[in-house]
């Protein structure tokens, strides 16, 4: 990628545009600004469903037809790439494979490290762009000659959790135009821009899933995680037979299929033994976990253990921990209160403050004990 554009003068920016009210704001707020700006549309694959195909709801004809407004509505050119069979490969089959290995992947950190933030951006590069921006609510800010990955300013919304895998070389070419703002904001400028999406809904769950059942979808690509087999309890005394590792994830509570006078939930998905655990909700804390394929945003990590504060899903709280990098982007991170519920699958991220440290993926915990 190219050296960072010069922070005067009229850039070449090109807005990934989804349809929606953020990223067709983000892209108003720069014709706004005087930018260059182009709308860039990604084609990505979705799963079949029964009577026909469905679209993915991230580029539906009606997204794709919406995006189409606003550019003509902001006088910018607009682009519509193909990137199915790279979403399909890079993001999908991986969130099958991590069901079948037990785990609870979270598909939009995959989309934001293969597809969003690589392929696209490249090719916005490639085709001329100084930047590329999304309608993400976080921040970069350029400090002591190194780029941060900050939180957006607006807590209700902040998306940095999902950003953390974005380093020096893409942060020199990426805009969040929205980091300042709140959403009611946002759709405050929408309606004064008088964008045809200013009140259109978010859409929710992954894009791809024609139904939104994950489960059903999950058995179809990858029949062996429908294979019955025992729900043990910490002891390995079988208290019943569970349908499929890849209906059951950490901290769940309801779809066990037994009875008992406690309430009991998930606290691991054995697939070497074919196995789900379960236990009292006391069991689900843990103080440690150790992360894999352990990114971070100044591009090497610290020196030695540090305190971060974590968070260990989206919508999870930020809690006190000790990072220790470890060999081969891997990294343990020892929590000053036991968490509930850490699951494989998920990303963990680092934060110091606003700033994003970086983040992995949760591949392990240990107990709460000690």
């Amino acid at each position: 990628m190219r050296t960072s554009p010069a922070q005067t003068g009229r850039r070449r920016v090109m807005v990934a545009l989804s349809g929606g009210v953020d990223s067709s704001t983000a892209a108003a707020l720069l014709v706004q600004q005087g930018d260059k700006i182009s709308g860039l549309m990604m084609r990505l694959w979705s799963a079949p469903a029964d009577g026909g195909f469905v679209e993915n709801r991230c580029c539906s004809d009606r997204a794709v037809l919406d995006a189409q407004r606003v550019s003509v509505l902001l006088g910018i050119p607009f682009h519509l790439v193909d990137l199915s069979q790279e979403f399909k490969s890079e993001v999908v089959d991986r969130f099958c494979q991590d069901y079948a290995q037990g785990r609870t992947p979270n598909p939009c950190l995959f989309c934001n490290q293969r597809i969003k933030f690589k392929t696209l951006l490249r090719l916005a590069l490639d085709q001329g762009a100084d930047c590329m921006a999304t309608g993400h609510y976080a921040r970069v800010r350029a400090r002591d000659g190194q780029y941060q990955l900050l939180k957006g300013n607006d807590a209700s919304k902040d998306q940095s959790y999902v950003l953390y895998m974005l380093g020096q070389e893409e942060l020199a070419h990426v805009l969040f135009p929205l980091g300042d703002y709140s959403k009611r904001q946002v759709r405050a400028l929408a309606a004064q821009y008088e964008l045809p999406t200013a009140a259109k809904a978010e859409s929710q769950d992954a894009c791809f899933l024609s139904d939104g059942d994950y489960r059903a979808f999950v058995a179809q690509q990858r029949p062996e995680t429908v294979r019955p087999g025992p729900l043990l309890d910490l002891q390995g005394h079988v208290l019943g037979q569970h349908r499929g590792v890849a209906f059951y994830t950490v901290g769940q509570r309801q779809g066990l299929g037994i009875a008992t006078g406690t309430p009991l939930y998930v606290l691991e998905v054995d697939v070497a033994r074919n196995a789900v655990v379960v236990g009292l909700k006391s069991a689900l804390f843990r103080r440690e976990l150790r992360a894999e394929q352990v990114c971070f945003v100044a591009g090497s990590p610290p020196p030695g253990p540090i305190p971060v504060m974590a968070k260990i899903r989206y919508k999870a709280p930020e809690a006190r921990a000790t990072l220790t990098p470890m060999p081969g982007r891997t990294a343990r991170v020892v929590f000053a209160d036991p968490q509930p519920a850490i699951t494989p699958g998920q990303g963990v991220v680092f934060y110091d403050g606003d700033v994003v440290l970086g983040g992995g993926i949760i591949a392990s915990t240990e107990s709460s004990e000690g």
